[in-house]
């Protein structure tokens, strides 16, 4: 088990690029998606995979993640999740 948890780099886009196979949110396969939920990977992988990830995105969508992310990490809770839920309450 882990000592300490790396926060999921998922920040609520969720659509799969039919050409790439990568999430237009966080730049994730389908099988590293299911791999983080994998109890028995370490947070060496998962920080390789945020790494990896990552590189797969540029400009406005690198950007995007990294605000979006560096929030959740604060608060819990992507860009997106708070909006959806902002949209909700109004």
């Amino acid at each position: 088990m882990n000592k300490v948890d790396i926060c999921s780099p998922c920040i609520n886009v969720c659509k799969i690029d039919p050409l790439t196979s990568y999430c237009y949110g966080c730049g994730r396969t389908s099988e590293e998606i299911k791999l983080w939920k994998d109890e028995h990977i370490t947070n060496e992988w998962k920080e390789e995979n945020i790494r990896v990830s990552s590189d797969r995105m540029t400009g406005w969508q690198l950007e995007s993640f990294k605000k979006s992310y560096a929030n959740k990490i604060l608060t819990g809770k992507s860009l997106i999740k708070e909006l959806k839920e902002q949209r909700y309450k109004d």
